[in-house]
């Protein structure tokens, strides 16, 4: 497969360890104030654990969304990002760096995992996050997808390309942060699901492909996301002809030795060369 031309950064997602911040433009105002701000501002902090808007940051400065914004964890971290920004162009980004694996212990804690016990028993490694993510277009819900610079040209490519055969390839999710994985636990056991159950599905916080921004899921307009039934689809088929040829690799096939149910959707990017 040729090398994929360099896609647009229309949009680039910086990352901190607690505070995310965002393109403002990618938002939606969760009340009238909120609407005015994030009209006007270029940029808004948001906060990993709970999706909380902190700050908009607009020609004018920096507007707090909330009280005691200087008692925020991270903060001083997001505001040293913010500081950098101007030093990079969107055509001369640096380097992708990864952030420590900040509180991992305590999000497994909160699950009743150990780290060293996990890994030993399921195989998978700790992934750190990416320090910033490029915008892949938008996710069959709409939202904006999130990917490292290389996974997202190699998506696009191959999206476009599967397109170009009569094959509609729709993004499912992308980059996850550990906080999000974290919030995906605490949803289903308040559903009543046990830790065990929920671990066939997901990989435990700090140790989802997702993570990285070099995973994601596929799906199809003919198909419902994320379900074996995706595997009889003829997006299905045209990934298993093609997908590595961009650099893609189905994660989980059936009888995988990490113990996580067979996941035809989920497909991880390898190649670290392709897209540089």
């Amino acid at each position: 497969m040729s090398r994929q031309p360099p896609i647009p950064l229309k949009h680039v997602l910086r990352n901190t360890p607690d505070i995310e911040l965002w393109p403002a433009g990618l938002l939606h105002a969760r009340s009238n104030a909120d609407a005015r701000l994030l009209a006007r501002a270029k940029t808004v902090l948001r906060r990993k654990r709970d999706g909380r808007y902190l700050a908009a940051i607009t020609h004018e400065g920096l507007h707090s969304l909330l009280p005691n914004l200087q008692r925020e964890p991270g903060l001083a971290a997001a505001q040293g990002v913010l500081k950098t920004l101007q030093q990079h162009t969107r055509r001369g980004l640096e380097h992708v760096n990864t952030l420590p694996l900040h509180r991992l212990h305590e999000r497994l804690a909160t699950l009743g995992l150990d780290a060293d016990a996990y890994a030993a028993h399921s195989g998978l490694t700790l992934v750190a996050e990416p320090n910033w993510l490029a915008f892949a277009g938008f996710d069959l819900f709409r939202r904006p997808l999130w990917l490292h610079i290389n996974a997202a040209r190699a998506w696009l490519h191959m999206q476009a390309t599967a397109l170009g055969d009569g094959i509609v390839l729709e993004s499912i999710s992308g980059y996850r942060s550990h906080d999000y994985q974290l919030g995906i636990f605490e949803r289903k056991r308040a559903r009543g699901l046990s830790v065990e159950d929920i671990l066939a599905v997901n990989a435990a916080p700090g140790f989802s492909e997702h993570h990285s921004g070099f995973a994601l899921d596929i799906g199809t307009l003919d198909a419902p996301p994320a379900e074996e039934s995706f595997e009889s689809t003829p997006a299905f088929a045209w990934l298993c002809k093609h997908a590595e040829g961009f650099g893609f690799r189905m994660s989980y096939p059936r009888n995988n030795p990490h113990g996580i149910i067979y996941e035809p959707w989920h497909w991880r990017f390898v190649d670290a060369e392709r897209g540089q």
